[in-house]
């Protein structure tokens, strides 16, 4: 994939498959220590100790419509390139904890990407599910939260297309805001 946005969009879409009810994305930019990092946390299903050992192997899935699961291979792919790793820890009836890294200014990482566009259309695709996404660029933090939003709207839907478009908006003036310089 082109872009890390594309790779959270498939775990998380992997969190919603699994009846995850809360979801949180953490993504961290820590230019010091050269770090990009990727943490998804879900109180899905989760998955068997086996499972966990061979969910790097493309062959491993849970669907049945195909025999292939190249999510989680293709991201501890990119990361492998680029002097990163991927890490999955998950208990069954409990959820799913997953730690991507890389080096942040490594030649072969790919762009963040459309982020916004993606936490966009998951909460558009997926209204009932909560939302939190955190992330850090350095010192300095955006914390979203779709139940503090929902709790605003009152009985306006999240998923009512003006209120995508005015998430998309506050999102990306925040995550621009907290990438300035002081």
């Amino acid at each position: 994939m082109k872009e890390l946005s594309l790779h959270i969009l498939d775990i998380i879409e992997n969190s919603v498959r699994a009846e995850a009810t809360e979801i949180k994305l953490e993504i961290i930019e820590d230019l010091e220590k050269n770090l990009f990092e990727i943490k998804i946390e879900d109180n899905g299903k989760g998955m068997d100790e086996n499972f966990v050992k061979t969910i790097k192997n493309p062959f491993t899935t849970t669907r049945t419509t195909r025999k292939v699961g190249l999510g989680v291979p293709l991201l501890a792919a990119a990361c492998n390139r680029c002097n990163g790793d991927v890490e999955i820890q998950s208990t069954l009836g409990q959820g799913t904890k997953l730690n991507a890294w890389m080096e942040y200014d490594h030649i072969d990482r790919a762009p963040l990407g459309d982020i916004v566009s993606t936490i966009a259309n998951l909460i558009l695709s997926n209204p009932d599910i909560e939302f939190k996404y955190y992330h850090r660029y350095n010192d300095r933090i955006f914390e979203f939260d779709t139940q503090e939003v929902k709790n605003i709207l009152g009985d306006v839907p999240i998923n009512e297309l003006s209120v995508i478009a005015w998430l998309k908006e506050y999102i990306s003036e925040n995550l621009t805001e907290i990438r300035q310089k002081s």
